[in-house]
């Protein structure tokens, strides 16, 4: 929802200055992304394009912005919208005043469970929007063979959407042992998009086996978790964006790396963030502060949230404050605080009345949650073998641990143990494809009575339950198709705490604000269950994602990720 372009002869009588422009940023000073240097001047403004700065202005429209510093909007270059939990235009209304202009999002949640319906959403919802939101095409629908989703996306689905104006690429290739190993769905692929943008997904992936992978043409990344292994992707040409969402933290693991010689081949995304995260510490904003405060240096912090991410996405008209660029800015405090007083999207000032001026879409994927009603018993784990294979989770990390216990069976069923932290995990096929059940146990909730459920579970987003009570279990499964998906807290039979996602079970109809406030009270839920994680419902929503070390879950069974198999 930019402002129109001007006319070119406008836009260089603007810039020159014989002409009054459209608006004139007056007083403030501009980062310049290229020196490092902090210049008093003013930023004039035609239609959506910068055309002039480094000088003084006479503008038909004036704001003073004295005492401000100017730097160029972010973009955010990795993200799954869904997993705001609200719509594309809630998200913009969330991000945008934070000084986001720009999003490069997978909708990959959504075609998980509509396929094409829900990437059209995105791709009209997208034209929309203050901010500017592309997309890529998601390239893993489902991520591997090993689990059920609502749809199947080969390469002929997508080709006819490659040339679409707001497409950006061909979105994280996810099923790494898929490239290595040549299977042709993945050939296919990456045969059709030779020579445009693929994204990346190769958590781990080192040495020749990453050779391979970035010989397929895969030009961006963002799940190096150490800077060593970052340093790797560096060396070997691939771009790597450091994640900070609401579960993977790993900003403070690459913030080392993040250097003024390093900067230009490094961008910042957050992958996965929720509005609750988002309102008690900010999104990119929040990352730009953390990463200052760690000592990274600011103009290699604001290259990486702006120039470097235009560059490494191909979007060369933006990511400086300078004549010719689209009119993406952030009038913040200061380089360190990063609190943004005014936006300017595409030419547009963020406000209250821009955003209710936009036109919405009607939501798609409604009813989507199709289970079978379960019981307590479908939640026995049976086995002869005292061996098990636990889920170890690693709080800050979707990378988990391969573990095993000792877990005796006791009339058939090996039980949870709460003494060990051993509880039940569950997966429930909810499209209406097959009814698969699958159980396991997995460690480090803490939780201690009760259930958990959820419907966001990365990526075929299937019902996820934890549990230490198989009728509460039952209970909180079954509830989350009654409210169309979501997240439910359960215990003693009741229902503690739920938000209903009723736009495929992953994204609210309501305000962010809501969102946010039902989210403290399903966190308070479960920390009253004895849960010690922090962001528990995306933690288990990627216990549930089998292309990500080492040990997962999913309506198949239990996955042994670095074998690349279902367990027996």
């Amino acid at each position: 929802m930019t402002k129109p372009s001007a006319p070119l002869a406008d836009r260089i009588d603007q810039g020159r200055g014989v002409a009054p422009a459209d608006l004139v940023l007056k007083g403030g000073r501009v980062f310049d992304l290229i020196t490092g240097e902090l210049v008093h001047t003013d930023v004039a403004i035609c239609g959506d394009t910068i055309v002039g700065t480094f000088g003084t202005y006479t503008g038909r429209k004036e704001i003073d912005v004295t005492g401000k510093i100017l730097v160029p909007g972010f973009i955010d270059t990795h993200l799954h919208i869904e997993s705001s939990l609200v719509t594309p235009f809630e998200f913009d209304r969330c991000v945008t005043p934070r000084g986001i202009t720009t999003c490069i999002c997978d909708p990959h949640e959504i075609a998980n469970v509509c396929g094409l319906e829900g990437i059209g959403y995105f791709l009209d919802a997208s034209t929309r929007t203050l901010m500017d939101i592309r997309v890529q095409l998601s390239s893993c629908v489902p991520s591997t063979h090993m689990e059920t989703a609502g749809a199947r996306l080969e390469a002929a689905d997508l080709i006819p959407l490659m040339d679409h104006p707001r497409v950006i690429g061909l979105a994280e290739f996810m099923n790494f042992p898929g490239v290595l190993h040549k299977d042709p769905g993945c050939m296919a692929k990456l045969e059709a998009w030779q020579g445009r943008h693929i994204d990346g997904h190769a958590p781990l992936l080192r040495g020749m086996d990453l050779n391979g992978y970035l010989s397929a043409g895969i030009r961006t990344e963002h799940e190096a978790t150490t800077a060593e292994e970052a340093l790797e992707k560096l060396r070997k040409g691939m771009r790597v964006l450091i994640r900070e969402g609401s579960v993977s933290k790993d900003l403070h693991a690459l913030a080392p790396i993040l250097t003024e010689r390093h900067s230009p081949y490094l961008c910042l995304c957050t992958d996965d963030r929720n509005p609750l995260d988002i309102g008690e510490h900010g999104h990119l904003d929040h990352m730009i502060r953390t990463a200052i405060g760690l000592g990274c240096p600011p103009l290699a912090v604001y290259r990486a949230a702006s120039l470097s991410a235009a560059e490494a996405f191909g979007l060369k008209d933006r990511g400086l404050i300078a004549p010719g660029k689209r009119a993406d800015i952030a009038v913040i405090d200061s380089l360190e605080g990063c609190h943004a007083a005014m936006v300017f999207a595409g030419g547009v000032q963020v406000t209250d009345a821009a955003f209710t001026a936009r036109q919405t879409i009607p939501p798609v994927a409604r009813q989507s949650v199709k289970a079978p009603t379960v019981e307590p018993h479908h939640f026995r784990c049976g086995g002869n073998r005292v061996d098990t294979p636990v889920i170890g989770i690693l709080p800050g990390k979707i990378i988990t641990e391969h573990m095993t216990y000792d877990i005796a069976p006791v009339d058939g069923d090996k039980r949870p143990d709460l003494s060990r932290d051993l509880i039940r995990i569950a997966v429930i096929e909810r499209h209406g494809k097959n009814g698969n059940r699958a159980t396991g146990f997995v460690q480090g909730f803490g939780l201690k009575r009760g259930a958990i459920a959820s419907t966001v579970c990365h990526d075929h987003h299937n019902i996820a339950v934890v549990g230490a009570e198989y009728a509460d279990m039952a209970l909180a499964a079954n509830r989350l198709g009654q409210i169309e998906g979501g997240f439910v807290v359960v215990e003693g039979g009741k229902v503690l705490a739920e938000l209903a996602l009723p736009v495929a079970g992953l994204m609210s109809l309501e305000s962010f604000e809501h969102v946010r406030d039902r989210l403290v009270a399903l966190r308070a839920a479960a920390a009253s269950l004895g849960v010690v994680l922090e962001e528990p419902f995306l933690q288990l929503a990627f216990l549930a994602l089998p292309v990500i070390p080492h040990l997962k879950i999913t309506d198949h069974g239990m996955v042994d990720v670095d074998r690349f198999e279902v367990l027996p």
